[in-house]
């Protein structure tokens, strides 16, 4: 693929998702089907994918900023549903695939299907996360959804190198498989843990919020590159990395928050069209490919329905069977005194409606693209049997899940009433809570603070500043109340002296730096609560992104009567 087709690609696709998202349609599954047309225009060139810069290039910063997303004590909670589905269920998957492949193409060789079956075995959660987003799905069933997004392809990636040695000639024991899975996730979690601890530490640092940023950029191919180098998983280094830079991001310099969240948004938005795109464009080539193989088109598009059939079944086979399992297990410890601990620490409960939505939400994306794309013409053994095969039913797979998983999601999810309505309203409580607490622990802070500052700054015009900052800061809380439509709340204007209102008050660098400092603490108690498990993460991000605007207009404004 040369620069000028790479360009191509990258402003059409963006045009199409740009034109999706207007009118609120599945961006994915608009671009391949309009990527699919391009391919069938006459001279049309064929677009070589080099799957290299897929897992290298593509996949890593798509990974890390779902991961930067993901809210930490959500993703704990729920960490056994998302390890039974970012693991078991990828395995269970792979296994089925592979067997029923080889029964119906036995010239595939049983490796060779089984490799067939860890293409297609990892969903990507890209497609289902933003239909559940615009359509209010609960916040615990998205947690599940993205967290198993961000180590299926650990798994899946994982089998596929198990299987290419395979084909290649190497002889791996069952042992020797399970070696391969431990190594990858220890040394993985280690390295992009290892990566997040020393990346944070230097960006807690740094004064300069764009080098700081820039680091950010950085992390994701960092810690791809080196958990591949240490024989580790580079997928699951990059999650390790993303959940604790994440997690940790309030404790960075609010200017590198504003900056980084639009900058990733934007990569997200240009990388997903690019490999939707990629996927449609290759459908044409592939197909012509298997037309002249020696298995024939009929055959294989026969082989791809069924491969699509069994993907779409085995999910919600696995995902009741492995909950019900769990919760069967956890009232059963519950009876054994001795195992009683590990029966209070089972994830959060499921409706069968929300198990319903889960188990439909199994589009397939990235990964299943860049794997087919991997694929060796030759190995060690000689040529990989039916490769072409291969990657024409990973695409069917693909766009076959985007079109009936896809755009049925929304319905099923309106069917079913999964739907939390009442979420907006919660987090809209919580927020006002939080800046309520926020605003009473600040008046306790300028209390204990008040005779230090008085000697530095005077106390009439200390006096009448902070009774100016308190009443912005209850006149914010009314403001929230108004815009949720909530009762107002009782919030004590004791504390700071009002009767000097006639004095002179603050101004310039001194009220600046007052002002910096009183935000500072604010910030401070909504890290505390949320660290404590009184607040959700989501809305703790919320509230700050206010503090940080609330602090980027005091320094923008500072810094304009710095240059008069």
């Amino acid at each position: 693929m040369n620069t000028p087709e790479l360009l191509l690609i990258l402003a059409g696709s963006l045009a199409v998702s740009a034109f999706a998202r207007w009118r609120g349609w599945p961006a994915p599954l608009l671009v391949v089907a309009v990527a699919l047309g391009v391919s069938f225009i006459p001279g049309i060139p064929p677009v070589e994918i080099d799957s290299e810069v897929i897992l290298t290039v593509v996949l890593p910063p798509l990974l890390y900023s779902a991961a930067l997303d993901v809210s930490f004590q959500n993703f704990t909670q729920s960490v056994r549903h998302i390890r039974r589905l970012g693991v078991g269920l990828v395995i269970v998957t792979t296994v089925v695939v592979g067997l029923i492949a080889y029964w119906i193409v036995p010239d595939l060789t049983l490796p060779g299907a089984l490799l067939l079956g860890a293409i297609v075995a990892p969903p990507d959660a890209v497609s289902a996360a933003a239909i559940g987003r615009r359509l209010g799905l609960p916040r615990g069933v998205m947690t599940v959804l993205s967290g198993e997004s961000l180590i299926n392809d650990a798994a899946a990636l994982t089998l596929f190198r198990v299987f290419i040695a395979i084909i290649g000639g190497s002889a791996l024991s069952f042992g020797g498989v399970i070696g391969t899975f431990v190594l990858a996730i220890v040394v993985g979690v280690v390295v992009g843990l290892t990566i997040g601890v020393v990346v944070q530490f230097v960006r807690v640092r740094l004064s300069d919020s764009v080098v700081a940023a820039t680091l950010g950029l950085l992390v994701p191919f960092g810690a791809y590159a080196a958990g591949e180098a240490l024989h580790g998983s580079g997928v699951l280094a990059v999650v390790a990395a993303g959940l604790y830079i994440g997690y940790n991001s309030p404790k960075t310099g609010y200017e590198t928050r504003l900056q980084e969240r639009p900058v990733w948004s934007s990569i997200d938005l240009l990388l997903e069209g690019f490999v939707f795109a990629l996927i449609g464009l290759q459908v044409f080539t592939v197909t012509q490919n298997v037309a002249s193989n020696t298995l024939g088109l009929a055959k294989t598009i026969g082989l791809a329905a069924a491969v699509l059939a069994v993907v779409i079944l085995v999910r919600p086979v696995f995902v009741y069977t492995a909950y019900f399992r769990a919760r069967w297990q956890a009232r059963a410890q519950k009876k054994i005194p001795i195992l009683r601990h590990l029966a209070s620490k089972h994830e959060p409960e499921l409706s069968w409606q929300e198990l319903a939505v889960i188990s439909w939400s199994g589009m397939r994306g990235v990964v299943t693209l860049a794997a087919a794309a991997a694929v060796p013409v030759m190995t060690a053994a000689g040529p990989v049997a039916q490769r072409d095969t291969i990657n024409l039913v990973a695409f069917v797979v693909t766009i076959g899940t985007l079109v009936v998983q896809g755009l049925s999601l929304p319905w099923v999810i309106r069917r079913l009433s999964v739907a939390d309505l009442g979420q907006a309203e919660r987090d809209a409580e919580d927020e006002v809570r939080i800046f309520e607490r926020s605003v009473r622990e600040t008046k306790d802070y300028i209390d204990e603070h008040h005779d230090e500052w008085a000697a530095r700054y005077g106390t009439a015009e200390l006096d009448r500043s902070l009774s100016t900052l308190v009443s912005q800061f209850e006149r914010q809380v009314a403001v929230l109340l108004d815009e949720h439509d909530l009762e107002e709340q009782d919030i004590d204007s004791a504390g700071v002296d009002t009767s000097t209102v006639r004095a002179p008050r603050l101004t310039g660098p001194e009220l600046t730096e007052l002002r910096r400092e009183l935000l500072d603490h604010r910030r401070s108690i909504i890290i505390r609560e949320r660290n404590n498990g009184e607040l959700d993460e989501e809305v703790m991000r919320s509230v700050l992104r206010g503090i940080d605007s609330e602090q980027l207009a005091l320094d923008t404004s500072a810094m304009t009567r710095n240059r008069r």
